[in-house]
């Protein structure tokens, strides 16, 4: 089972719909996918598909009473391969819990096992501000994913935040733990000259870096993207044919592509999810 935390700790860089989009491809493709919503501030991952069977407990459940049941506590999105643990933390307790409590970074590390015989991969949103949650995340994880938008803004937090907050959980190496490396995605890239000079100056800080590396596939700034968070679908089953208006390749062969780099243990299952295979899969679903 392979646990990734979509991590920044700057909001409104396009967190959950990368990791919404990932997990509907890694689904599609035959992987069994859980997507776990840790944003009690804004939880929209737990909106973003239709739920067909939602189950009673939620992320509260799972980590303020260590409820790792299946049946309580994972709901099955419209998406088959596809379940979710929805944020139920409507009253925002557990960041203080996991302060309060001795095990608290380390909760989650300690859970996820129960879900290793049910689940290929695990995508965990999170919230963006770091804090004891975060910090829990990030240390039950096998790989980091964070999306940095091509702005100077964005660059800067992702120095600041996420970095030092990487930097603060080394000692957590004295106890054995490993910190996983990190994996920037540019997102929402446009065709600006700005946005491609920020891009290349982001590459270089981390050229030859070995913890933190930047991905070679990127997201563009597509309308599809945005179409897709709108109706809840994901992007790939919007767009899985190459559009004739648009320089940038379609929806499908960037998430596959994205998908690949991230998981090349799965690149046979990913690349056999051609477009006539989702086209059919979209036709189904209908």
């Amino acid at each position: 089972m392979m646990i990734t935390a979509v991590v920044s700790t700057k909001g409104g860089v396009g967190k959950t719909t990368v990791e919404a989009n990932l997990g509907a491809f890694c689904a599609d493709a035959g992987l069994r996918t859980l997507l776990i919503d840790l944003d009690p501030a804004q939880p929209s991952l737990s909106s973003y598909y239709t739920l067909v069977e939602e189950a009673q407990g939620g992320i509260y459940d799972l980590l303020a009473f260590n409820d790792a049941n299946p049946v309580r506590i994972i709901s099955s999105t419209s998406i088959p391969n596809l379940s979710l643990i929805i944020s139920n933390d409507v009253n925002n307790q557990l960041n203080n819990l996991l302060l309060q409590a001795p095990d608290g970074r380390l909760r989650l590390f300690n859970l996820m096992p129960a879900f290793k015989d049910h689940f290929d991969l695990v995508l965990i949103d999170t919230q963006g501000a770091r804090s004891a949650m975060l910090e829990m995340v990030v240390l039950a994880s096998d790989l980091v994913v964070s999306p940095l938008q091509p702005n100077m803004l964005a660059a800067r937090e992702f120095n600041r935040g996420t970095l030092q907050m990487l930097d603060g959980l080394r000692a957590y190496e004295r106890l054995g733990m490993k910190i996983p490396p990190v994996k920037v995605v540019i997102n929402s890239l446009d065709l600006t000259n700005d946005a491609k000079m920020i891009e290349q100056s982001v590459r270089e800080v981390f050229e030859g870096n070995t913890e933190v590396s930047v991905l070679e596939s990127t997201i563009p700034a597509a309308v599809v993207f945005r179409t897709a968070v709108s109706q809840g679908k994901p992007a790939h089953r919007l767009e899985y044919r190459q559009p004739t208006d648009r320089e940038s390749p379609s929806a499908l062969a960037i998430v596959r592509r994205l998908a690949v780099e991230l998981f090349p243990q799965w690149r046979d299952r990913f690349e056999g999810l051609t477009q006539e295979v989702v086209k059919s899969i979209v036709k189904g679903a209908r």
